[in-house]
């Protein structure tokens, strides 16, 4: 059975109840008799091992190696001689 959320406006009380999916909300808080409204909560799925798409299939990052341009490769001057004009 499913945990649900419910939140006062009244007295601002937090509190979860189990309750079937079939059952209807519940409607008064049980501190103060004031209104209560059922509160949207992410669903607590954990993915774990293989053979979910999650974890076989995600985008991994990759590392490229350095691209060397070749007209850059052609004009490089060895590293002993030093040139008239520094740049």
């Amino acid at each position: 059975m499913p945990l649900y959320d419910y939140k006062c406006a009244k007295c601002g009380y937090v509190f979860e109840v189990q309750q079937r999916i079939s059952e209807e909300p519940l409607k008064h808080c049980p501190k103060c008799i004031g209104e209560i409204k059922r509160l949207i909560s992410p669903a607590g799925i954990i993915f774990k091992g293989s053979g979910f798409h999650v974890t076989d299939y995600s985008k991994k990052e990759t590392k490229s190696p350095k691209k060397t341009d070749s007209a850059e490769s052609k004009t490089e001057k060895p590293a002993g001689k030093k040139s008239a004009n520094p740049a």
